[in-house]
């Protein structure tokens, strides 16, 4: 017998069924998946830069604790208390010219040494002459941003040194800035080759370090 409720309360609606998963007739043929694209070699550029890095870090025993994401670099040691030292660097890997170019400078600083010269632009200067030579020897082209960045970098290396009471401008700081100024000016072609061719808890703060920004002294 319905009730008074009965005609009141709403009926549920039916879901609709679901259909059935087709089923493969066996020995019908199952049509392949296209093949996905296969990745490219590495380019030779890319090939010489990687060669370059490993051979630069294993040579002079650095060790990279971040790569970073911007054309800025920094060199630095660490003094443990057993007597153990860290060499480390940061900066970008090296993919291109001025990429290369900053990731040499700051393993130049390692190369030479912190304690070598006691004027900073001088030892700014020396890590640059590296990064230069070794970018000619790896048959990398020494670009005109290069060059650019070599230079800003030393003249900015020398107005910091001058405001710390620096009287005169070394002379080797001086010619090298002049040399990359000059060969921007007469356009000369690029030196190095073709671009596309190549427990220890209780540590002391860090014995020196590098900056290479764009504007910075390394």
């Amino acid at each position: 017998m319905l009730t008074l409720w009965d005609l009141l309360e709403p009926k549920p609606k039916a879901r609709p069924a679901k259909p059935a998963p087709a089923r493969t007739v066996p020995g019908t043929p199952v049509a392949p998946r296209p093949p996905g694209r296969a990745k490219a070699p590495p380019s030779t550029a890319a090939v010489n830069y990687l060669r370059m890095e490993r051979e630069m870090l294993a040579r002079y025993g650095v060790r990279v604790r971040k790569w970073r994401s911007n054309t800025s670099g920094v060199a630095w040691e660490v003094q443990y208390r057993d007597g153990t030292m860290t060499r480390l660097i940061e900066s970008p890997r090296p993919r291109g010219p001025v990429s290369a170019a900053i990731f040499l400078h700051e393993i130049g600083h390692h190369a030479i040494g912190f304690d070598r010269y006691k004027v900073r632009c001088v030892e700014e200067y020396h890590a640059w002459r590296f990064a230069l030579d070794q970018m000619a020897e790896n048959g990398i082209t020494i670009t005109p941003r290069v060059r650019r960045r070599v230079a800003d970098s030393l003249e900015y290396a020398i107005a910091k040194a001058s405001r710390r009471g620096l009287r005169a401008v070394p002379p080797e700081v001086e010619a090298c800035i002049l040399e990359q100024r000059r060969l921007l000016a007469e356009g000369v072609p690029d030196a190095g080759g073709d671009s596309a061719t190549p427990s220890r808890a209780h540590a002391s703060a860090p014995k020196s370090a590098s900056m290479n920004a764009p504007g910075s002294n390394g």
